[in-house]
């Protein structure tokens, strides 16, 4: 008997244990929603506190369903007007507005030439092209075309309404093409793809003397001797009397007179100099001997010339010994004595 009760008791002590369990959890639970409901209530009265009297500031009265502003607001909403007037370009909306009137009225115009009529026209226009040639300039190309329209407004103009017919023109085509050619011929030539490019014309103003020198053949230093016989971009050859790397001159007239002086001071049987050399160029100037030769460099030479005088001489002279100097570093000066 007790072995039976013992079971009974242990059940009911447990379901007593978990009763009180579960009221605790239900205690706990509530008070939990009550401190989040509290929490939420304080966070609402503190935003209340801190926005609403602003927002309630600047919103309108509400009397009567009308809205209503204070002084200041109505000061407010008249200076943004004000800013926004003055901020706008009223000029430039006039002018694109012109501008869409004007492409309205192109357009407009363009509809109005019926395909027909404008493939006749090209067709005449290019047949005018044919019948000018080929090689022709656009300047006789534009007088062409232009002709071609004047004749044409001149026709229409002078034509009555029974030749216009035979022409296989009607009367509202007529009057189509006359305003055509006579006002939008620009964009007649635009519509049926006609461009010629304009001629330009260039005018050289050359207001040197004649008789000057290019700047870049002019040598520093006194102009030189006719006995001299120089010329620019040339170097003759010979046997060597003065080597220019230890023989210096400040102009090619000083090394000419030096290759005078020296063949007036030569001793019989000594090399005499009838050909000088000069680089006049600080850059340097090159020679087809594969030499460079420095600035102020003056060569003096013996060459052993041709019977000859006059013209003749130097004629032979310069076929048989004078070699041409390329442009690329400034030039060589050169000449010689006879």
């Amino acid at each position: 008997m007790v072995r039976g009760l013992a079971p009974a008791t242990a059940l009911r002590g447990r379901a007593a244990t978990a009763a009180a369990a579960a009221a605790r959890w239900c205690t706990c639970r509530r008070a939990a929603v009550a401190v989040c409901l509290g929490n939420l209530v304080a966070a609402l009265l503190v935003a209340r506190a801190l926005y609403a009297p602003g927002t309630f500031a600047s919103a309108p009265n509400l009397l009567d369903g009308q809205v209503k502003y204070s002084k200041e607001q109505m000061r407010w909403v008249e200076e943004s007007i004000r800013i926004r007037r003055a901020a706008e370009p009223i000029e430039l909306v006039q002018a694109v507005k012109k501008l869409r009137k004007a492409f309205a009225r192109e357009e407009k115009r363009r509809k109005e030439l019926p395909l027909e009529l404008k493939q006749k026209v090209t067709h005449e226009i290019l047949q005018r092209l044919r019948d000018l040639g080929e090689n022709r300039n656009t300047t006789e190309q534009r007088d062409a075309v232009e002709s071609w329209r004047v004749e044409k407004l001149k026709y229409i103009r002078s034509s009555s309404t029974q030749n216009l017919s035979n022409f296989g023109l009607s009367s509202e085509e007529s009057r189509m093409l006359k305003r055509a050619l006579d006002f939008n011929w620009r964009m007649l030539l635009e519509d049926i793809g006609l461009w010629i490019p304009p001629a330009v014309r260039h005018f050289e103003h050359d207001d040197k003397p004649e008789n000057e020198q290019e700047e870049e053949e002019i040598v520093p230093g006194p102009p030189l001797p006719p006995e001299c016989n120089a010329e620019l971009h040339t170097d003759y050859g010979g046997t060597a009397v003065r080597w220019g790397l230890t023989h210096h001159k400040e102009s090619a007239a000083d090394c000419c007179q030096a290759c005078i002086d020296q063949a007036k001071r030569a001793k019989p049987g000594a090399l005499k100099c009838n050909i000088w050399v000069y680089c006049p160029s600080e850059y340097g100037c090159f020679s087809p001997d594969r030499y460079e030769h420095k600035h102020q460099e003056c060569w003096l030479k013996q060459l052993q010339l041709l019977a000859g005088s006059g013209g003749a001489k130097e004629s032979l002279v310069r076929r048989r010994h004078c070699v041409g100097v390329g442009w690329g570093t400034w030039f060589l000066y050169s000449g010689w004595i006879g």
